[in-house]
C-alpha cells in the first residue's frame, strides 16, 4: 500500500488519541495487510520517538488460543511501550485521558540483558530476565466501540494505553510461572481468575515469540526492557471510581485506582 495512505491512517489514529474521539475502523475502508498495519504502527512510533518519547519495552497481544481463534489468526501481535505509559502500583489513572479503557492482569518481565532473535527460546527468556513482577495493562482503542480487526489493533499500537507495574520483584526461576494463579478484583469483588499457562502455555513463551518476531523488523529488546506477555483472563471494563487489584500469589499484587 502507498506510504502516503498509511501515513494518513497513522495521523487519524494519533488525532483520535489526542481528541479522545474514536474513529471508524481503518480496515473497514481499505484493505490493510498485517505488514501495512505494522508499518502504520511504526510511523507513529517513529514520530513519537522523534518528539522525545522513549521506548521502554513491548507488549504482546492475542496470546490466548481463544483470542487467536476469535480474530482468525495463528500468532500473537505486538505493540510498543513508552516511558510515559508506566504507572506505579497504587497510583491513580485518569479515565478522562482515555477512550474505552479495559484492564488485563499480566506477569511482566524485566530483562537483565538484550534479547535478540531469531532462535530465542523460553529458556533464553528466563536466562535473560532480571525479574518478573505483577502488572496490569490498561488497554484502550482509538477505534470506535472496540470494533476492531487484527489489522486495526496492530495499527493502533496493539490497543495499548498504560501499564501499571508492581513493586515486588521475583526471580523468574523462583516459581513455576505457568502455575501461578491470578485473581482480579474490581472494587473488592473477584471478577476474573486465571493462571500463567493462559498465555501460550507459559508467560515466557510470548516473550520468546516477540524476540523472534522483532528480528523480522531488525529490532531487539535491550537490557531493562519491560515486556508484557499477555493477559491471564478476559479484559475487564473500568470507569471512574473503580479500584482494580490483581493478585498473583507468591509474586505479589498490583493495584490502580481510576478517577
Amino acid at each position: 500500500m502507498e506510504e502516503e495512505l498509511l501515513k494518513t491512517i497513522a495521523n487519524r489514529l494519533t488525532n483520535a488519541a489526542q481528541t479522545r474521539m474514536g474513529i471508524d475502523p481503518p480496515a473497514a475502508k481499505v484493505r490493510l495487510s498485517v505488514a501495512d498495519a505494522y508499518r502504520i504502527q511504526m510511523i507513529n512510533v517513529e514520530r513519537d520517538v522523534a518528539a522525545g518519547r522513549r521506548i521502554v519495552g513491548r507488549k504482546v497481544g492475542l496470546t490466548s488460543l481463544a483470542m487467536q481463534k476469535m480474530m482468525g489468526v495463528s500468532e500473537p501481535d505486538f505493540g510498543h511501550l513508552f516511558d510515559d505509559m508506566i504507572i506505579a502500583s497504587g497510583e491513580q489513572c485518569q479515565v478522562k485521558a482515555l477512550l474505552l479503557p479495559r484492564v488485563e492482569p499480566e506477569i511482566a518481565f524485566v530483562l537483565s540483558r538484550e534479547l535478540r532473535g531469531p532462535g530465542i527460546t523460553r529458556d533464553d527468556v528466563i536466562a535473560a530476565t532480571d525479574y518478573v513482577t505483577p502488572a496490569i495493562e490498561i488497554i484502550d482503542t482509538r477505534i470506535r466501540d472496540w470494533k476492531i480487526t487484527l489489522a486495526d489493533t496492530i495499527a493502533d499500537n496493539a490497543s495499548s494505553a498504560l501499564v501499571v507495574i508492581g513493586k515486588e520483584k521475583t526471580l523468574p526461576k523462583a516459581h513455576d510461572l505457568a502455575s501461578v494463579a491470578m485473581t482480579l478484583e474490581k472494587n473488592g469483588a473477584t471478577v476474573e481468575q486465571g493462571v500463567g499457562a493462559a498465555v501460550l502455555g507459559h508467560p515466557a513463551e510470548p516473550v520468546a515469540w516477540l524476540a523472534n518476531k522483532l528480528a523480522e523488523f531488525g529490532q531487539t529488546m535491550p537490557a531493562g526492557s519491560i515486556v508484557m506477555p499477555g493477559a491471564l483472563c478476559r479484559a475487564v471494563e473500568v470507569t471512574a471510581g473503580d479500584l482494580i487489584t490483581a493478585r498473583f500469589g507468591p509474586l505479589g499484587a498490583v493495584s490502580v485506582k481510576f478517577i
